[in-house]
């Protein structure tokens, strides 16, 4: 298990409480990539021995996060999860069932709920749009679905490695998108379990760092799977887009290729 976090110890805390609790605890490798937090997060290592923390400077992105994460992971599958989850006892070994059952799923994920155990946002469409549905499963058979959002999502290894790594062109965003689009291209699937729940808090907005970052992640997704064109049509998007919205923190970054650890894309 592999959880990214920045900036959000009290979610993380009730992340990692939930995940003391998996059933074969013992068996299981849990990993906190700490992407430079600020909030005493890295802290947390003495109420969590069990926890293995991966500290670093600052924020990198996610991208960079996961491929720290499933590198230090020794295991067949990584369940790369979101600080801000809380997974049910069972939620890990179900999964890793799943996929044990089926070689033809190259991940799976559980169902996505609120607070108040509602399916919440969770599927999108591939190429990305930033807008996501909340899953309507029909009963608790498993269900095949084209794009589940990173939050929360098991997947195989060795398909990873196949490529190497989560392509770091992508920086906050892109990441759950490009792996998707990498299960597809080999005819793999990601399987849903719905009976299988995990709280996911979400976010009730973005600043403008984070919005040039998954703008960016668009036009980077736009020029790898469609090709340079696409690209420069989605990177032009970038920059008019929160040019004509008069969005001018968000608009430097886009003109620059700015992605969240400051870095340029490439």
């Amino acid at each position: 298990m592999v959880v990214v976090s920045h900036n959000r110890r009290e979610l993380l805390r009730q992340c990692l409480r939930s995940l003391e609790l998996s059933e074969g605890r013992d068996r299981l490798q849990l990993i906190v990539v700490d992407n430079g937090s600020r909030d005493g997060s890295s802290q947390l290592d003495s109420e969590f021995p069990k926890v293995q923390f991966v500290r670093l400077p600052m924020d990198f992105g996610l991208t960079k996060a996961m491929n720290l994460g499933w590198r230090a992971a020794d295991a067949p599958y990584v369940f790369f999860l979101h600080d801000d989850t809380e997974v049910e006892p069972a939620a890990t070994t179900r999964l890793a069932d799943l996929l044990d059952a089926t070689p033809e799923a190259a991940a799976a994920c559980p169902l996505l709920v609120d607070g108040e155990g509602r399916p919440a946002p969770q599927l999108g469409s591939l190429p990305p749009t930033g807008e996501w549905r909340a899953a309507q499963p029909a009963g608790d058979e498993p269900m095949a679905v084209e794009y589940a959002r990173g939050a929360a999502l098991m997947t195989r290894v060795q398909l990873i490695r196949a490529v190497r790594q989560i392509d770091e062109r992508y920086g906050q965003f892109g990441a759950d998108a490009d792996l998707a689009m990498q299960f597809r291209r080999v005819s793999k699937k990601i399987l849903l379990l719905p009976g299988v729940h995990v709280r996911h808090v979400g976010s009730s907005g973005y600043d403008a760092a984070e919005r040039a970052d998954f703008l960016l992640a668009r036009a980077a997704f736009a020029a790898k799977y469609s090709g340079f064109f696409a690209g420069l049509q989605a990177r032009l998007a970038a920059v008019f887009g929160p040019l004509f919205s008069f969005r001018l923190a968000e608009l430097s970054r886009t003109i620059a290729g700015q992605k969240i650890d400051g870095t340029q894309q490439r």
